[in-house]
């Protein structure tokens, strides 16, 4: 029975040594980690010649309009695992993206134009929040007086807020009233505007529309990024 088992187990080692393309190493080699590395980078190199894996600059293949740099934002904003980094290359599991693409299908969502909204979003927080230090930096631009100490932020009038808030009711109705839908698109459930810029149909929109989109995006953003910080001086003050 030893025998047997003894026997079954070398044509094991056999078969997966000839899968390896290893089977003429010496028996110390045939298993070690760069001949299965080797391996490894043969099948995915195999598979990508078969298009079982595509490039990220491939992704508009089976996602349409899918923009040459999208490879970070599937990965981060969409959670998507199955893939690999080989040197500057990103390789996506075909498959897969075909799902991906069904759902983003599904719910409506233009790759190109959501991420046109994430760089809009990041550019107007960028100008709301100023020039910050980088983090980890040893140097310090700054220094706080040893005797400044316990300031800290109080909750906004009522009167602020309520400005606000009405600000927002009045874009919106603006936005019904002259169906801006056309121009402007909406992000983080309706809390952040985008005007939808695109170059090939610029020229044919009138520059006092296309002003005063921009200032209606702007405001209603602003408008928005102050209930975000209202809220957030509450909550500090019931936390103090």
């Amino acid at each position: 029975m030893e025998d047997k088992v003894l026997q079954e187990i070398k044509q094991i080692r056999l078969l997966l040594s000839e899968m390896l393309g290893t089977s003429e190493l010496a028996a110390n080699q045939k298993f070690s980690k760069e001949a299965i590395a080797r391996a490894a980078k043969e099948f995915r190199d195999l598979a990508i010649a078969r298009g079982e894996w595509l490039s990220g600059r491939d992704i508009s293949k089976v996602i349409k309009k899918a923009p040459w740099n999208c490879e970070k934002t599937v990965i981060e904003k969409f959670g998507f695992t199955n893939y690999f980094k080989r040197g500057h290359t990103y390789y996506f599991n075909r498959k897969d993206l075909v799902e991906l693409g069904k759902e983003l299908k599904k719910k409506n969502i233009d790759l190109n134009e959501y991420m046109d909204l994430l760089a809009d979003q990041a550019k107007f927080e960028s100008l709301v929040k100023g020039i910050d230090l980088k983090k980890g930096s040893k140097y310090k631009r700054y220094k706080i007086p040893e005797e400044l100490r316990d300031i800290h932020s109080r909750p906004f009038s009522p009167e602020i807020e309520e400005k606000a808030k009405k600000e927002i009711d009045d874009l919106l109705e603006e936005f019904k009233k002259f169906d801006l839908s056309e121009y402007i698109v909406f992000y983080e459930k309706k809390t952040h505007a985008y005007y939808r810029y695109d170059y090939s149909i610029e020229r044919y929109v009138k520059p006092e529309v296309q002003k005063y989109c921009k200032d209606w995006c702007f405001r209603f953003n602003y408008a928005n990024s102050a209930i975000r910080r209202i809220l957030e001086a509450k909550k500090e003050s019931s936390l103090a």
